[in-house]
């Protein structure tokens, strides 16, 4: 609900009798009582006002500003709702009335409600304030980047409003616009907590992880228990390699969304690294599909521990992790859960076991093909015509419909159109195939061959991987997936990258066999693209010297 003077705007009042008085005089009351914070005793006063005229509107109306500032957003529409129908020109119940239903989720009904009272006062700042908003949660960024706009040249001195702007340019992913606009933000009110967190995502995007640190450090020291803020500053601290003081700080995930609603807690301790000589650990997925492909690595380690290790995975995996060592159980969605004794998230192991970037589990490969599976595509894959290196192509991450909208847009930002590719498609010499599961599909034109239809999980792709040369991928579960079976893999990563590949590396101490191509601007794929093909032709050249160089019988055979 409005934090400024909006909700306690009145309509022009008739000329006073006794009585009418007596409700102006205890309406103003009310009102004073309100501004002031003391919400029962303002409520006490409208109500007695509506005692003595039922059909009084800023009563009904402010009833309904309480009613949602305590939450009881259902309430608040009826009441906003009866002061409508008496006042149906006043632009500030329209817009009370749409935050109590962006409150309660309908953002498309709020949005309607904003856009009426912007009808009847073009100039009510909130109402195109509260318009982003609705916008926002509709994932329509560009236009609520415009209504934001509009708020803060109605009022540039609001601190809110350029946070707000901030936000919605890091989801349109740019952070240099965002980061002018939170600085104004935080100058403009210094106990800002939320500004301050934001300043860090929009400092961590520039790869400025150390600012970064700075500004979630502010935001905690204003708000200790700011549970986004932690997340955030565990974020910066392992992009920038400080895996120490990072590994605790993530532990503040669950606290947010989508972390939140994901979690899963069991009567059993968490496991924190403990040797635990003869007792049961249930480990369970969190997260992506390439996070458990990326974690799932500990198994081992933990075993080492002196442990029974079971490990629950998602169905798509299952097949795959059959082949890990140091598993004793491999749980799948739907089978009741062994006997354990302790549990841990899997993106917790690496706290448990005080990874730091010198210590980062790397033997690879740790996940394996299935050996006739594998073998069945090396025989069909020599039936193909043509010759060079089998190049294996991703190009988009998983689409996660439903989730909030920063999930969207990082889904945005880390994935290509397959028309993008073309500077790869046309270099001769190579074999390229599809490893785009879902998505938009490539032209059928394109020099690909695509079989993923028939890839039921991630067992069936691992095998296509084992017998390709390379894969290049965006920062999606392929490019894990490639790594782990220790294939040559070549990551395209957006500008503001994932906390996992660190700052300002080429390669990453998780996967020994990827190089990193990092974009040097934000959203410039060409540039990526470009140094890819590059690299790709010195690959063919080197190719056909190496079988060049071979003696013409075996070349032959």
């Amino acid at each position: 609900m409005s934090h400024s003077d909006h909700p306690f705007e009145q309509r022009e009042a008739p000329a006073p009798t006794p009585a009418a008085d007596t409700v102006r005089q205890t309406f103003a009351a009310g009102l004073a009582e309100h501004r002031a914070g003391r919400l029962d005793q303002a409520e006490r006063l409208y109500r007695q006002v509506l005692a003595a005229d039922r059909r009084h509107p800023d009563s009904l109306h402010l009833l309904g500003v309480i009613a949602s500032q305590a939450g009881r957003h259902e309430v608040a529409l009826d009441l906003i709702g009866e002061a409508i129908a008496l006042a149906p020109d006043t632009a500030v119940y329209h817009m009370n009335l749409g935050n109590a239903l962006l409150a309660l989720g309908r953002p498309e009904a709020a949005e309607r409600c904003h856009l009426q009272a912007i009808a009847l006062d073009p100039d009510l700042e909130e109402a195109h304030l509260n318009l982003g908003n609705a916008l926002r949660d509709q994932r329509a960024f560009d236009t609520a980047l415009v209504s934001y706009r509009k708020a803060a040249a109605l009022k540039p001195d609001r601190a809110e409003t350029h946070d707000k702007l901030g936000a919605v340019l890091l989801l349109l992913g740019q952070p240099e616009a965002a980061l002018a606009h939170l600085q104004t933000a935080v100058r403009l009110r210094p106990d800002f907590a939320e500004a301050h967190s934001n300043l860090a995502v929009a400092h961590a995007r520039l790869q400025q992880p150390q600012n970064a640190v700075a500004a979630c450090r502010a935001a905690i020291r204003l708000r200790p228990d700011y549970a986004e803020a932690h997340n955030n500053l565990a974020m910066a601290l392992l992009s920038s390699g400080d895996m120490a003081a990072g590994w605790p700080e993530y532990e503040w995930r669950w606290q947010v969304e989508p972390g939140l609603a994901a979690r899963q807690d069991f009567r059993q301790p968490q496991w924190m690294g403990e040797p635990g000589e003869g007792r049961s650990i249930f480990i369970h997925h969190e997260q992506g599909f390439g996070d458990t492909i990326q974690f799932c690595r500990y198994a081992p380690l933990v075993r080492a521990r002196g442990l029974r290790v079971a490990i629950g995975a998602p169905l798509p995996l299952v097949r795959l992790l059959r082949g890990l060592d140091g598993v004793d159980t491999l749980v799948a969605p739907g089978d009741a859960l062994p006997p354990f004794e302790l549990h841990c998230p899997m993106l917790g192991l690496p706290r448990a076991l005080g990874t730091t970037v010198e210590t980062v589990p790397a033997a690879i490969p740790y996940l394996h093909a299935e050996a006739a599976q594998a073998a069945a595509w090396r025989a069909r894959l020599a039936h193909l015509d043509g010759a060079g290196p089998r190049i294996g192509l991703a190009w988009a991450g998983f689409r996660h419909h439903g989730d909030l909208p920063f999930m969207a847009a990082v889904d945005r930002q880390r994935s290509l159109a397959p028309a993008q590719l073309a500077p790869l498609l046309t270099i001769p010499g190579l074999q390229f195939f599809s490893l785009q599961k879902t998505g938009a599909k490539a032209s059928a034109d394109f020099p690909l061959t695509d079989v993923m239809d028939e890839m039921r999980d991630f067992a069936d792709t691992a095998a296509l991987v084992a017998n390709l040369d390379l894969v290049i991928s965006v920062d999606t579960a392929v490019a894990h997936l490639a790594g782990a079976l220790g294939r040559p893999v070549w990551l395209l990563d957006r500008f503001g990258h994932c906390w996992r590949w660190l700052t300002g590396r080429r390669d990453s101490p998780w996967y020994p066999t990827m190089r990193i191509y990092r974009q040097p601007r934000p959203g410039d794929w060409d540039a990526v693209l470009a140094d890819v093909a590059a690299d790709v032709h010195r690959l063919v050249e080197a190719w056909q010297a190496f079988f060049a160089a071979l003696p013409a019988d075996t070349q032959a055979t």
